[in-house]
């Protein structure tokens, strides 16, 4: 197999920082270079670059420096482009959400795609069951790409149709409708991070967080 020299890149204190270390190990054993950086590398080059997690828009001058750059994103591209698209999505109440492997570009989630899979839930993960199943196919896909990269790239293709975007999502967005079911609300209930953007509810100027665990 072919050596490759590997860049990983990803937020500093990201969820899936684990799921980063676990990907570096692989790559290493399969004889790889593989350096994981929390901010773009602008200086030296190398053949992929993998931004998992990564909030940063890469100018396309620094892009320009490796073979290839490459986004994992929770959507079925073009539709469901920008923040937190697993999030949305589950809140839309899917259970089957594709994920693909695709190339960087100055555009937000514009270029062309190697990979695509499917994520499949039950409907009753909490966010870090939903982030296991998440960083288990990222590894999954970045793997593939390097191990089969000739034939992928080959088959490469365009994104096509018009796209969907989707918003920032807030603190604010944990916000409970007391004038509403567990049951209506058991989505976002879902998807909140009991450290980082907890659920709560307001009432008569009083607000209260509320934490959401499963019992095993």
């Amino acid at each position: 197999m072919v050596s490759y020299n590997i860049a990983i890149v990803y937020d500093q204190d990201s969820w899936i920082t684990s799921y980063v270390d676990i990907l570096e190990e692989k790559l290493v054993i399969l004889g790889h270079q593989v350096k994981k950086l929390y901010h773009f590398d602008k200086k030296n080059r190398y053949d992929f670059v993998f931004l998992l997690s990564y909030s940063e828009i890469v100018k396309k001058e620094f892009l320009q420096l490796n073979k290839h750059n490459l986004v994992v994103h929770e959507s079925d591209l073009p539709k469901g482009k920008g923040w937190s698209p697993l999030t949305w999505q589950i809140l839309e109440g899917k259970t089957q959400i594709p994920i693909t492997l695709f190339e960087a570009t100055e555009k937000v989630d514009n270029g062309e795609i190697y990979l695509q899979k499917n994520l499949m839930f039950d409907g009753f993960e909490l966010i870090g069951e939903l982030r296991e199943v998440q960083g288990n196919i990222t590894i999954e896909l970045c793997l593939d790409f390097v191990c089969d990269y000739e034939k992928i790239v080959k088959k490469r293709r365009k994104q096509i149709g018009k796209g969907t975007y989707y918003s920032k999502r807030l603190p604010s967005d944990s916000n409970l409708d007391i004038n509403k079911t567990i049951k209506e609300q058991f989505n976002l209930l879902r998807v909140v991070d009991n450290k980082k953007y907890p659920a709560y509810f307001e009432m008569e100027n009083h607000k209260y967080i509320l934490e959401i665990r499963k019992e095993y």
